[in-house]
């Protein structure tokens, strides 16, 4: 019995797509800004004894545009995705990932791209289009993209005052996983002079952030001792797990998350306290945690059991607002530790009556 659950085991494997990248990694090398739009291909290979079927296609930002097969890629048969970079208004080196969502025995796949952005001649205020109060910023956003659970990272964006008379900077940090200073030295009160320049430094703190997943704060900016709530610098982040140091026993005893992309959660009456039930499985040998349920939908919150022992089934449970009639449909997405697919998206549907 045991051989012959190796050998079903060992046919299953075999039958299994498998995705095979002619390169992972592009560099764009040196472009100019005024130049537009630049595009790279990754051709990929389905080196497998199954359809190979590509289910998401997801950039680290919104510079960086995916596009790829919608339909199976057979054996023995090539794919190609397409990336676009958007240099506009992004002077400098860049770092960008790519992460491909498969079928694959290997689920999830990580591509890159990089570069360095030529910047435009401007004029010298052109350089810094975002106003605020009397001073002037690059940008109003920072977007990380990923990082790693328990990483520290730092990037800056550029000001200057372009006013007449100096002026003051201060910044004010609402949670202790994102900070910002207006000087290298962390040095929280800067005197800008007349044409003076610098560099905002913020910084995202994996370590402290509660949980994985989508996040979104704000550094306020204090100037001339004004503050105002549209002195602020939006930060963006994706905590991820680090599953690059597992181990191949650890990856073959890895929780494995089940569940399915789509549900249909029946029918409740209008004005009613509803709740369903998601189920969520676990088809692997060690516990499946479930880090974070993100509903992304103002009639539905969802709590979920915290962890799932192998062969077991967790409920995740949908608390339904009945205000008004009619079809409606909301994506949730789970966060796991489950290293080939931490992330799955369930999409939901329901009436009301």
């Amino acid at each position: 019995m045991i051989l012959a659950g190796i050998l079903t085991a060992g046919l299953l494997s075999a039958q299994e797509p498998v995705i095979e990248f002619d390169k992972m990694e592009h560099d764009f090398g040196k472009i100019n800004e005024a130049d537009g739009r630049v595009t790279t291909v990754f051709t990929f290979h389905n080196r497998g004894m199954a359809p190979l079927v590509l289910n998401n296609v997801k950039a680290s930002c919104g510079c960086t545009t995916p596009n790829w097969p919608k339909e199976p890629v057979e054996p023995g048969q090539e794919g190609k995705i397409t990336v676009t970079y958007n240099p506009n208004g992004r002077p400098g080196r860049f770092t960008k990932t790519i992460t491909v969502t498969s079928n694959a025995k290997t689920s999830t796949v990580k591509l890159t791209i990089k570069g360095e952005v030529i910047p435009k001649n401007v004029k010298p205020v052109d350089k810094f289009p975002v106003k605020m109060g009397e001073l002037s910023m690059v940008t109003d956003v920072m977007d990380f993209g990923d990082v790693k659970k328990g990483a520290i990272v730092t990037n800056t964006i550029g000001y200057a005052n372009q006013k007449e008379e100096a002026l003051t900077l201060t910044c004010r940090n609402k949670v202790n996983y994102v900070y910002a200073s207006p000087t290298a030295t962390d040095n929280n009160v800067l005197t800008l002079e007349k044409n003076q320049k610098g560099d905002l430094h913020i910084h995202f703190d994996a370590q402290l952030f509660p949980t994985y997943g989508p996040v979104e704060e704000v550094v306020n900016l204090v100037i001339n001792g004004k503050e105002d709530a549209s002195y602020a610098i939006k930060v963006r982040a994706n905590v991820v797990e680090d599953f690059s140091m597992l181990t191949e026993e650890q990856l073959a005893n890895a929780p494995i998350v089940t569940v399915g992309n789509e549900l249909n959660l029946g029918t409740f009456k209008k004005g009613k306290k509803a709740k369903a039930t998601i189920h969520v499985s676990n088809a692997g040998q060690d516990p499946l945690l479930i880090h974070r349920v993100i509903a992304k939908n103002e009639n539905i919150s969802v709590t979920a059991a915290k962890s799932v022992r192998s062969g077991k089934k967790g409920n995740c449970t949908v608390n339904i607002q009945t205000v008004e009639a009619g079809n409606f449909e909301a994506p949730v997405t789970l966060i796991t530790n489950d290293p080939k697919q931490p992330v799955k998206e369930v999409k939901l549907r329901w009436s009301v009556e």
